[in-house]
């Protein structure tokens, strides 16, 4: 049976009418227009309060949980409105405070902390199976490259001294690579736990950044590419106006894996700037290359774990796929932010700051 406000004020409203009408005929000497007009009036009045009381007070609140539920057993999320009222329309003033919608705001809260806590572990349990693919996939390939070659001279080919050198090699080069792989996995758990800890101290950005390109030069070289070191300094900035407060070798990492970066998908005979920009208080450092770019639809993930945004390209490039994770890791570790930009065809521009030492040291005094 369907039951609503209307039809419970109804029933009451008959209800109460009845027995007034009856107990006034009941007494003697009562007309009986007085004993209609009072059943009259009763029924009126209880069915307006009634109606009011049940429809705003009881009803719609009930209803409003109902189609809560109704739509979470159906995951229709989008549709549901979650959203706590606010107090100053959903509770009167005083003594007429709503009970049952109080009870609707916390099933409310309750629900949307949930879901919020729902997204974030589908979120964290995508992440972990696309981690996993990915690792198991890395490790695969040097690890089964390297066992492939090892069975090969183990079944026959040690004989011959030129096989035997030369598939010892490739499985030497498919080792380091696992090698490489399983350290920057390493580095960045211990960094994201916490295990290792930056060491900040006062150091020159413009010596750091001389001896990153001296070492890279071999790297470069083999594209044909060249490594620009640009200081931006004004007169006002003193005598040394790129020592920073850092934690200088894991800077030199950062630096490294982002000229690199450059070498491995700048244009072939082009070049790769490092810019350090001396300003009041930090230095602003930017990597550019000149070379193909990124598509806007890569750039919000190209500092995951393992992201390439040309899988082939970038395997035929070497590396491990976590040098930009790792590099946003220590930055946020030094509180900065890596930012990048990208032009299609024209080239990619990462960037942070660091705070320069004097206000390092004047944050410790």
């Amino acid at each position: 049976m369907f039951v609503n406000a209307k039809a419970v004020a109804l029933l009451l409203a008959t209800s109460v009418s009845l027995i007034t009408a009856a107990f006034l005929s009941l007494v003697s000497g009562t007309p009986q227009l007085a004993v209609f007009l009072s059943g009259i009036l009763s029924f009126g009045a209880c069915f307006v309060l009634t109606f009011v009381t049940f429809e705003f007070l009881i009803f719609r609140e009930v209803n409003s949980i109902y189609n809560k539920f109704s739509k979470i057993k159906k995951r229709d999320y989008a549709t549901a409105d979650f959203q706590i009222n606010s107090p100053d329309v959903s509770h009167a003033v005083g003594f007429f405070t709503n009970p049952i919608r109080q009870v609707n705001e916390e099933i409310t809260a309750y629900t949307t902390e949930k879901l919020h806590e729902i997204d974030k572990l589908k979120k964290l349990e995508q992440y972990r199976r696309e981690f996993i693919a990915d690792v198991s996939h890395e490790l695969k390939t040097p690890l089964f490259a390297a066992q492939g070659f090892i069975h090969t001279l183990i079944d026959g080919a040690m004989e011959d001294e030129t096989v035997r050198m030369t598939f010892l090699e490739k499985a030497a080069k498919n080792l380091d690579s696992l090698t490489r792989l399983v350290k920057d996995l390493l580095t960045l758990s211990q960094i994201e736990s916490g295990a290792i800890t930056m060491m900040p101290d006062i150091f020159n950005l413009h010596e750091l950044g001389k001896d990153v390109i001296e070492q890279l030069e071999n790297h470069a070289e083999k594209r044909s590419i060249q490594c620009k070191l640009v200081l931006k300094a004004r007169k006002t900035d003193g005598d040394m106006p790129f020592n920073v407060w850092a934690d200088e070798q894991r800077i030199k990492q950062v630096l490294i894996n982002l000229v690199i970066n450059g070498i491995k998908y700048g244009r072939e005979g082009g070049t790769v700037w490092l810019e350090l920009k001396a300003n009041e208080n930090a230095v602003k450092i930017t990597v550019r290359d000149d070379g193909q770019g990124i598509n806007p639809e890569h750039l919000g993930r190209i500092f995951e774990r393992f992201y390439r945004v040309d899988k082939s390209r970038s395997k035929m490039q070497g590396g491990t796929g976590l040098g930009l994770a790792i590099t946003k890791h220590i930055l946020e570790k030094h509180n900065s932010k890596i930012n990048v930009s990208s032009q299609v065809g024209l080239g990619t521009t990462f960037s942070f700051k660091l705070p320069k030492h004097l206000e390092a040291e004047s944050q410790e005094d």
